[in-house]
């Protein structure tokens, strides 16, 4: 049962809003903080314990607002400072909590202290704050950005400035103590106005190998611009103000490290409180890799005390109702398999028992929005209509994240579904009328209701949440484990129906079990 106390957070349930594409309050198109205020009695119904907020900070837009040009207000299309307050305050009064984006690593290049750093010109303290090096004929180093390209840009003065991500996010310099001080500042400002926790965007990547040696291609390994030693003791300094408030405040990391060992450093007592968990997200839906996964996961977390989370979909990763109705099942950035064959039916059905699966294991569970409700990748988008600088940057040799950011259908028969609006930002599909919020609110066997069933179910059961897992015997291609004496969950991913095992009841099904036998595709949680 989902701990609502000092420690709610190590077996919480958290709902990932993606602001522009949840619900549109004003009618133009693009979501905000009207629409997502009129519907969180959908989120609370849900029966989650928070939500997870990306940026909601003024931004450009040049990457979906990752690119922040105020870390201390809101932007304007999606309302004011002081709705956001009312957002918290409604958010807490559901007994949600509110966990907000920071990005750390990079700021937007319209940020006053980029401004002030491009005015001042070369050798001022104002470029400090981030990594410019002298005008000359080449780049600095070989560094790509990871939208594609090279990680350096010029201002007009000809020096060079360091951009992992698109040019217009400088990275900021974590050596310069005037970066702390504001970050201090910033997770306070915030800290003071009721939010419970921050997610880190780029957590292992703030602090650089200040030589900026070449990499020569690798992308394997350690890098010079990821996981470094150092980064830890910024979130140390983090972890020291999150506990000077009287209740508890928490940090989520965003890491994408091959390490299990090193990534479970950032979750040492004094640092992160927990991270995503993308091994499990990017695995395929095969028992005996998945098995692997949540081992190493287990163990590693186990290392240094802290709870794992379970997430199968966010905003840049191909939704999982797609991927799982393809040959390969696995999710990588190398690549998307954009129009690779895929047979949603299968997705869907997979889909559901993969929701039971990550809902079950010890720990949290993210769910991104729309998951609830089965949404596919939006594969067909018009490239005049995609917006993710991944697409424009690799002359669309890589699709981007936009297939997963569609506004949301809330109800009706066609475009814009109640979302808002007539033109949403992102054009949403057609045909799209049966994953309405409110078609599957009137379906007893919709994923939705499957979502509110699961959920209700993992804050009643003692077993579920934080704590550990037993292995049970089960034939290849089936995950058996209990969470107490009295909880299994099974999970049928071979090609042929199997006996349930020994129970006193079926509490919930991801689809119509076959007298006592488990189909394939299927997950059941059992009472023994």
């Amino acid at each position: 049962m989902t701990d609502t106390g000092s420690a709610w957070w190590r077996g919480a349930a958290i709902y990932q809003v993606y602001v522009r594409s949840f619900a549109d309050g004003n009618g133009d198109g693009t979501g905000d903080l009207t629409g997502l205020r009129q519907h969180l009695p959908h989120i609370a119904g849900l029966g989650v314990d928070a939500i997870w907020l990306c940026p909601w900070y003024p931004s450009p837009m040049a990457d979906s607002g990752y690119d922040v040009s105020d870390y201390r207000d809101i932007e304007p299309s999606f309302g004011t400072l002081a709705e956001a307050e009312k957002f918290i305050e409604e958010a807490h009064s559901l007994g949600l909590k509110v966990i907000i984006d920071i990005v750390p690593n990079h700021c937007s290049d319209r940020h006053r202290w980029f401004l002030d750093a491009v005015a001042a010109g070369p050798g001022s303290p104002q470029r400090e704050m981030f990594w410019f090096r002298p005008a000359s004929p080449e780049p600095p180093n070989d560094w790509q950005s990871r939208f594609g390209g090279s990680a350096w840009s010029r201002v007009p003065d000809g020096e060079w400035y360091l951009h992992l991500y698109a040019p217009e996010q400088p990275d900021l310099n974590w050596e310069n103590p005037v970066v702390h001080q504001e970050f201090r500042e910033v997770l306070r400002f915030w800290f003071d106005r009721g939010v419970d926790g921050f997610r880190i965007d780029v957590a292992d990547g703030l602090v650089k190998d200040p030589a900026l040696p070449d990499v020569h291609g690798r992308t394997e390994g350690r890098l010079p611009f990821s996981d470094m030693d150092g980064v830890h003791e910024i979130y140390r300094e983090w972890r020291r103000i999150a506990d000077s408030y009287p209740d508890p405040r928490v940090f989520v990391g965003e890491m994408w490290l091959p390490d299990q060992e090193r990534f479970a450093r950032y979750l040492r007592p004094d640092e992160l409180h927990s991270a995503f968990n993308f091994d499990f997200l990017s695995c395929p839906l095969e028992a005996d890799r998945l098995r692997a996964v949540i081992d190493s996961t287990l163990e590693a977390h186990a290392l240094v005390g802290a709870p794992a989370t379970w997430v199968l979909s966010n905003h840049d990763t191909t939704r999982h109702v797609t991927r799982y109705g393809r040959a390969d099942t696995s999710f990588s950035f190398a690549d998307r398999q954009q129009g690779a064959p895929t047979d949603l039916a299968l997705g869907t059905r997979r889909a559901r028992a993969a929701a039971l699966l990550s809902m079950s294991l010890p720990g949290g569970v993210y769910i991104y929005q729309g998951e609830e409700l089965g949404l596919p990748e939006v594969e067909d988008l018009p490239d005049e209509a995609r917006q993710d600088p991944v697409f424009s940057r690799t002359n669309g040799a890589d699709p981007g994240r936009d297939g997963c950011r569609v506004p949301l259908p809330w109800d009706g028969a066609a475009q814009p579904y109640g979302f808002g609006g007539d033109d949403t930002w992102l054009p949403q599909p057609d045909g799209w009328e049966p994953y309405t919020v409110a078609a599957q609110s009137a379906d007893e066997g919709s994923m939705l209701r499957l979502y509110q069933k699961a959920l209700r179910l993992r804050h009643e059961l003692p077993a579920l949440g934080d704590g550990t897992l037993t292995w049970c015997p089960s034939p290849d291609g089936v995950l058996a484990f209990a969470r107490d004496e009295h909880f299994v969950c099974v999970i049928n991913l071979s090609g042929a129906a199997v006996e349930l095992p020994e129970h006193t009841k079926v509490l919930l099904a991801s689809d119509p079990l076959a007298d006592s036998q488990l189909p394939p595709n299927t997950a059941v949680w059992l009472a023994r």
